[in-house]
């Protein structure tokens, strides 16, 4: 094949590509925080991808229902559902494993181990950790990080209606292949779902110092490290720091439940 004619051909379809993403990297905003994003895949599309990858979880995972933490995680999860202003059908599920994690998917399905509960000792806490999870829905942040990677790969891989549920979709939504493991997000997006997650627990009726204290618990555990979701680039302290300077913001929105 002669080189000369590849070449101008491919440098068209780059420019359309460069051309496109830039007109769709500021279609995106993300809620509270007005950060701008990268969004390559349609709301519909990650909401349908992450139930999928919801009902894969609920088969093999031992989902625990009827006792006082499964009761907990509903109780919370429904408060803080209901000041989303979101169109997600949220459905809250406890897996009855001694792992200090959770993590949610797009289309509302929310997933906490039964060994986070270490950690989140009181309601407040927890629905910390809950609030978190759900900001990264809200953010689109699996469907941001799909996004980045598709654009990174100038549309090869991921990139496409044909994504499945491939490990690499699976990771963009902030879980490996055995569940248990949940991969980290960006910095930015890490702070970002601290902020909004402080902003929804305040509006639910939780006191958003509660993610200070859930830190702190995590800080003080003897011989453990801190949860994998949440274990991400900010150290523990800058991560307490960061809540602290958007606690205002989030008292704001407080008014304690009745």
């Amino acid at each position: 094949m002669n080189p000369s004619f590849v070449y101008p051909r491919t440098l068209v379809i780059i420019l359309i590509l460069a051309a496109t993403l830039a007109t769709i990297t500021a279609c995106a905003e993300a809620p509270y925080t007005g950060r701008q994003q990268l969004m390559l895949v349609g709301d519909d599309q990650a909401t349908e991808m992450g139930n999928q990858a919801a009902q894969e979880v609920l088969t093999k995972e031992p989902v625990v229902t009827g006792t006082p933490q499964a009761q907990m995680v509903q109780r919370v999860g429904q408060r803080i559902a209901a000041v989303t202003e979101s169109q997600y059908k949220w459905q809250f599920h406890l897996v009855g494993k001694d792992v200090p994690n959770a993590f949610a998917l797009p289309g509302g399905h929310v997933f906490v181990y039964e060994g986070l509960f270490k950690y989140a000792r009181t309601e407040p806490q927890l629905a910390a950790v809950i609030g978190h999870e759900i900001a990264h829905v809200l953010a689109r942040h699996g469907s941001e990080r799909m996004s980045v990677a598709a654009a990174t790969q100038l549309g090869t891989g991921i990139a496409g209606s044909s994504l499945g549920l491939s490990p690499t979709v699976m990771e963009a939504f902030g879980i490996a292949a055995n569940y248990g493991v949940v991969m980290p997000y960006s910095r930015t997006q890490e702070s970002e779902s601290d902020r909004i997650g402080i902003i929804l627990m305040a509006k639910a009726g939780y006191p958003p110092e509660a993610s200070i204290e859930l830190w702190q618990n995590m800080m003080q555990a003897p011989g453990d490290k801190p949860p994998a979701f949440l274990s991400t680039h900010p150290s523990d302290q800058q991560r307490i720091a960061n809540i602290r300077k958007h606690l205002a913001e989030a008292r704001k929105y407080y008014q304690p439940a009745r």
